[in-house]
Protein backbone atom coordinates (compact mmCIF):
# COMPACT_ATOMS: atom_id res chain seq x y z
CA UNK A 1 0.00 0.00 0.00
CA UNK A 2 2.70 2.05 0.97
CA UNK A 3 4.70 1.96 -2.31
CA UNK A 4 2.24 3.68 -4.15
CA UNK A 5 2.61 6.14 -2.66
CA UNK A 6 5.29 9.01 -4.52
CA UNK A 7 5.33 10.70 -1.08
CA UNK A 8 6.56 7.42 0.25
CA UNK A 9 8.26 6.50 -2.42
CA UNK A 10 10.23 10.13 -2.54
CA UNK A 11 11.24 9.30 0.63
CA UNK A 12 12.29 6.27 0.75
CA UNK A 13 14.41 7.10 -2.38
CA UNK A 14 16.13 10.33 -0.10
CA UNK A 15 17.03 7.92 2.70
CA UNK A 16 18.95 5.29 -0.17
CA UNK A 17 20.57 8.48 -1.48
CA UNK A 18 21.48 9.03 2.18
CA UNK A 19 23.05 5.88 2.77
CA UNK A 20 24.70 6.10 -0.28
CA UNK A 21 26.41 9.43 -0.30
CA UNK A 22 27.42 8.30 3.12
CA UNK A 23 29.60 5.61 1.95
CA UNK A 24 30.98 8.06 -0.29
CA UNK A 25 31.74 10.26 2.46
CA UNK A 26 33.26 7.28 4.48
CA UNK A 27 35.39 6.09 1.41
CA UNK A 28 36.42 10.10 0.83
CA UNK A 29 37.73 9.75 4.49
CA UNK A 30 39.47 6.64 4.46
CA UNK A 31 41.36 7.59 1.43
CA UNK A 32 42.49 11.11 3.10
CA UNK A 33 46.12 10.03 3.58
CA UNK A 34 46.07 8.48 -0.12
CA UNK A 35 48.30 10.21 -2.57
CA UNK A 36 46.59 10.90 -5.72
CA UNK A 37 43.34 10.30 -4.34
CA UNK A 38 40.38 12.70 -5.78
CA UNK A 39 37.25 12.96 -3.17
CA UNK A 40 33.82 11.89 -4.71
CA UNK A 41 30.33 12.96 -4.54
CA UNK A 42 26.88 12.27 -5.49
CA UNK A 43 24.95 14.79 -7.49
CA UNK A 44 22.11 16.31 -5.92
CA UNK A 45 19.18 14.74 -4.54
CA UNK A 46 16.73 16.89 -6.72
CA UNK A 47 18.89 15.68 -9.76
CA UNK A 48 18.96 11.92 -8.69
CA UNK A 49 14.93 11.86 -8.02
CA UNK A 50 13.93 13.67 -11.42
CA UNK A 51 16.51 10.57 -13.29
CA UNK A 52 14.53 7.93 -11.86
CA UNK A 53 10.76 9.12 -11.41
CA UNK A 54 8.59 7.08 -13.57
CA UNK A 55 8.77 7.49 -17.51
CA UNK A 56 6.51 9.04 -19.55
CA UNK A 57 4.69 6.58 -21.71
CA UNK A 58 4.01 7.33 -25.58
CA UNK A 59 0.70 6.96 -26.64
CA UNK A 60 1.41 6.88 -30.19
CA UNK A 61 4.18 6.93 -32.96
CA UNK A 62 6.21 9.73 -32.73
CA UNK A 63 5.09 11.03 -29.01
CA UNK A 64 8.18 10.74 -27.43
CA UNK A 65 11.64 10.81 -29.22
CA UNK A 66 13.87 10.73 -26.19
CA UNK A 67 15.61 7.98 -24.36
CA UNK A 68 13.17 8.20 -20.87
CA UNK A 69 15.92 4.94 -18.92
CA UNK A 70 16.83 6.30 -15.68
CA UNK A 71 20.76 7.25 -15.30
CA UNK A 72 22.73 5.04 -12.57
CA UNK A 73 23.53 7.80 -9.90
CA UNK A 74 27.27 9.24 -11.33
CA UNK A 75 29.58 9.75 -8.74
CA UNK A 76 31.52 13.17 -9.34
CA UNK A 77 34.74 14.79 -8.03
CA UNK A 78 34.49 17.03 -4.90
CA UNK A 79 35.71 20.64 -5.70
CA UNK A 80 38.35 22.08 -3.45
CA UNK A 81 41.84 22.59 -3.80
CA UNK A 82 44.54 19.41 -3.55
CA UNK A 83 47.10 18.39 -1.47
CA UNK A 84 50.70 18.66 -2.80
CA UNK A 85 50.50 14.88 -2.92
CA UNK A 86 47.49 15.22 -5.27
CA UNK A 87 44.97 13.91 -2.83
CA UNK A 88 41.84 16.62 -2.79
CA UNK A 89 39.95 15.25 0.15
CA UNK A 90 39.12 17.83 3.07
CA UNK A 91 38.65 16.09 5.97
CA UNK A 92 36.45 19.39 7.26
CA UNK A 93 34.13 19.30 4.15
CA UNK A 94 33.71 15.40 4.46
CA UNK A 95 33.02 16.18 8.51
CA UNK A 96 30.72 19.14 7.32
CA UNK A 97 28.92 16.64 4.61
CA UNK A 98 28.11 14.19 6.91
CA UNK A 99 25.89 16.45 9.45
CA UNK A 100 24.27 17.45 5.82
CA UNK A 101 23.68 13.82 5.11
CA UNK A 102 22.02 13.26 8.61
CA UNK A 103 19.73 15.79 8.39
CA UNK A 104 19.11 14.65 5.09
CA UNK A 105 18.09 11.02 6.07
CA UNK A 106 16.40 12.59 9.26
CA UNK A 107 13.78 14.22 7.13
CA UNK A 108 13.22 11.50 4.82
CA UNK A 109 12.54 9.67 8.30
CA UNK A 110 10.37 12.56 9.10
CA UNK A 111 8.18 12.32 6.02
CA UNK A 112 7.60 8.35 6.17
CA UNK A 113 6.29 8.84 9.78
CA UNK A 114 4.31 11.63 9.52
CA UNK A 115 3.21 9.77 6.27
CA UNK A 116 2.39 6.86 8.06
CA UNK A 117 0.41 8.76 11.10
CA UNK A 118 -1.61 10.60 8.40
CA UNK A 119 -2.71 7.21 6.99
CA UNK A 120 -3.44 5.34 10.37
CA UNK A 121 -5.29 8.82 11.17
CA UNK A 122 -7.99 8.25 7.93
CA UNK A 123 -8.60 4.83 8.43
CA UNK A 124 -9.25 5.37 12.47
CA UNK A 125 -6.44 3.69 13.74
CA UNK A 126 -4.39 6.90 15.70
CA UNK A 127 -2.22 5.81 18.65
Amino acid sequence: MFEKLQLTSMANAMAERAGARMGVTAQNIANADTPGYKAMDLPSFAETYQDSSPAMRATRAGHLTADNQAAEPILRRAKGGGAPNGNTVSLEQEMVKTATIRQDHDMALAIYRNTSEIIRASLGRAR
